[in-house]
């Protein structure tokens, strides 16, 4: 072959394979296809938490007072959330209640069954109206559940305790905190 006669079936050769390359890739172009998708999240409403107040009134010097979580002095936190939603719950609860100015203390204790929690939101804040088929009797304050709202999107924890006073303990109003964290465990 000469040079012409080459140089012709290379430019063929060329030509015959740029064609078959030009239709692959018009196949491969053709064969795509596109999607378009979206995302979308709905927030959940705020929890609500109140706090009241576990009541031991009057003590005695050296007399230790319980209150009951189903007596009317008992502690009442309410939860509010949205229904269905899960919340994980924590108590932080006081070693001592003390007088004003930190001049002394007086020994508080939560006993394994000195909590029930009403996840039916029926009770309406009364510990005495309180039924243990409504959610959890005589539970732990210190290990609190995992729980859900229900419909009523409202939870109570009712809260009872003990303080055991000294013989000679200073006569006084005594206060300590009684700490609830809730938040949503994304259940």
């Amino acid at each position: 072959m000469n040079k012409t006669g080459i140089v012709k079936s290379t430019f063929r050769f060329a030509l015959i394979v740029a064609v078959v390359l030009a239709m692959t890739m018009a196949q491969n172009v053709a064969a795509q296809d596109v999607a378009v998708g979206s995302a979308t999240a709905t927030v959940l409403a705020a929890l609500t938490v109140t706090a009241g107040t576990l009541v031991f009134g009057s003590v005695y010097q050296g007399v230790p007072k319980a209150i009951t979580n189903d007596n009317a002095d008992a502690g009442v936190f309410s939860i509010t959330g949205a229904a269905g939603a899960g919340v994980s719950m924590y108590m932080q609860l006081p070693d001592y209640v003390s007088i004003t100015g930190d001049s002394d203390r007086m020994v508080i204790s939560f006993s394994a069954t000195d909590c029930n929690i009403d996840t039916a939101g029926v009770s309406s804040g009364d510990p005495t109206a309180f039924l243990a088929a409504n959610g959890y009797a005589d539970d732990n304050p210190h290990n609190l559940p995992t729980t859900n709202f229900d419909a009523a999107s409202s939870i109570e924890i009712f809260l009872g305790g003990t303080v055991l006073p000294t013989i000679d303990q200073t006569a006084g109003a005594y206060t300590g905190d009684i700490i609830l964290t809730v938040a949503y465990d994304g259940t």
